[in-house]
């Protein structure tokens, strides 16, 4: 159904603009925007089809592929086999990145699995941290994916398909209902590590208008671009500065009617509103001793380590990281992304991996215990997630055979708050971690579900591009009930 969101957007509708379902949840999520700027007037129906449970979202996504079979999915027949060929009957008509078929060989895990939490939750020793968390966490171990190359997983895991040009999560989340800060980004983008190889595509707004796509905080210098002013230019002229722009796009927004104008109004705006709010908001001096303590932001880089994932002070910058994100959704901001890469140990496997999980264990067991006592939790969804796990078979493409190759075919990921069951697990792969046998999961169901958490209907919110509605799920998707409190 198509739907004219305000006698000023009549024309909007009528050049295919925006479309949604009859629930208009894309024109309220516009309309926020442009009230926001004074470009609307008018109030909007509820901005969810039914009650949420979530309000925030801080998303960590491990690019690269951390190895479920060493972290998270206990094998111990992959371990007796260690070194055995690969069953013939599971190879077939199967595709790697790396690995050469005839000579691979099963590659057991290097690390003990450990029970957690009153619900006995087996986690690896490696995250001694989140072990200790258990008890707040889902974990699924049936997730699978359709693409086996970094890329295109990361862009099917953050935009519901292997595809460029596709709004992401954190955009459609913002666009559906808007944020509750007035002063900083509904959707912050916040990196460690070497950095992802999908780089701003994985924060994108796509087809959306631009001033819903995530907006990344560096971890040094300045946090934001061009967030200074020039050196002498005082706030008054600069405010003047922006009030003539306002009037001019305005105008222009008014004979055109294209809704980028209303973005460029709405990010003027909002820069002249940060360049207050985030020297308050990174500045941690403020945060008690043993709060700063809890999330590690003092530990130092592990001396004999080096990993995929090390660049600079990893450590820190990933504490800071997490900490960071709870100060923004105390402040309203909407969805928080945390990237950290690169998990992509195709060698080396035994020694880089205690690097990339104790800089990454501490400091989200503190998130989710901070987020807790705050009183945060039962609103804000703590997601761990990848694009795909790791091969049981070792990666023979270098000849060195200590490492894992990229896996689409089981991996695993953790949910905490936001109305997700605790001290659960869901699904199962086979005994060598190979496939799932039980509740499988696609990635489009995790991101119908999430949404279902934030009381939005992944069939309802929509957008009309190029002739035809798109949504993050696409054509799939299902809730995934039995995650749910």
């Amino acid at each position: 159904m198509r739907h004219s969101q305000h006698p000023q957007l009549g024309e909007l509708a009528r050049r295919d603009f925006l479309t949604t379902t009859a629930s208009g949840l894309g024109a309220i999520g516009l309309g926020a925007a442009f009230n926001a700027d004074g470009l609307l007037t008018a109030g909007a129906a509820s901005p969810t089809h039914f009650s949420p449970r979530a309000k925030s979202c801080i998303f960590i996504f491990m690019a690269g592929a951390p190895s479920h079979v060493d972290l998270f999915d206990p094998k111990p027949v992959l371990a007796k086999q260690d070194g055995k060929p690969m069953p013939e009957s599971l190879l077939k008509k199967v595709r790697f990145a790396f690995i050469k078929k005839e000579s691979a060989r099963l590659l057991g895990p290097s690390f003990q699995f450990r029970r957690n939490g009153e619900c006995g939750m087996e986690l690896s020793e490696l995250l001694p941290h989140l072990g200790g968390v258990a008890d707040d966490l889902l974990l699924v171990r049936s997730l699978r994916s359709t693409q086996f190359n970094h890329h295109p997983g990361q862009l099917l895991m953050q935009c519901g398909r292997a595809e460029f040009g596709l709004p992401s999560m954190g955009a459609w989340l913002n666009y559906g209902l808007g944020t509750e800060s007035h002063n900083l980004p509904g959707y912050v983008v916040l990196s460690s590590g070497v950095g992802s190889s999908g780089g701003a595509t994985l924060w994108q707004s796509g087809f959306l208008p631009t001033s819903y796509a995530g907006v990344p905080f560096r971890n040094q210098g300045e946090p934001v671009l061009n967030l200074k002013n020039p050196e002498g230019l005082p706030p008054q002229l600069q405010r003047q500065g922006i009030d003539l722009l306002s009037r001019i796009n305005a105008s222009r927004f008014s004979a055109l009617r294209d809704p980028e104008i209303s973005s460029r109004i709405a990010s003027y705006e909002l820069a002249f509103r940060m360049q207050m709010a985030t020297p308050e908001l990174i500045d941690l001096a403020s945060e008690p001793k043993h709060i700063q303590a809890l999330y590690g932001i003092d530990r130092p880089e592990p001396k004999g380590l080096t990993s995929r994932g090390k660049s600079g002070n990893t450590f820190k910058n990933f504490a800071r990281n997490c900490l960071l994100a709870r100060r923004m959704v105390e402040r309203g901001v909407r969805f928080v992304n945390i990237i950290y890469a690169s998990w992509d140990h195709h060698a080396n496997l035994a020694k880089e991996l205690p690097y990339n999980a104790g800089c990454v264990d501490q400091p989200i067991a503190a998130l989710i215990s901070d987020l807790k006592q705050r009183g945060l939790l039962d609103s804000t969804v703590v997601a761990w997630g990848s694009e795909f796990g790791r091969t049981p078979l070792a990666d023979n493409g270098g000849g060195k055979n200590t490492g894992r190759d990229h896996h689409p075919f089981a991996f695993s990921m953790l949910l905490a708050g936001g109305g997700f069951r605790g001290g659960h697990v869901h699904g199962k792969s086979d005994e060598l971690g190979w496939g799932v046998v039980e509740n499988p999961v696609e990635v489009n169901d995790m991101q119908a579900t999430l949404l279902h958490q934030f009381g939005l209907d992944h069939l309802k919110l929509t957008h009309r591009f190029q002739g035809r509605d798109f949504r993050l799920t696409d054509v799939a998707g299902n809730v995934q009930t039995d995650w749910l409190q």
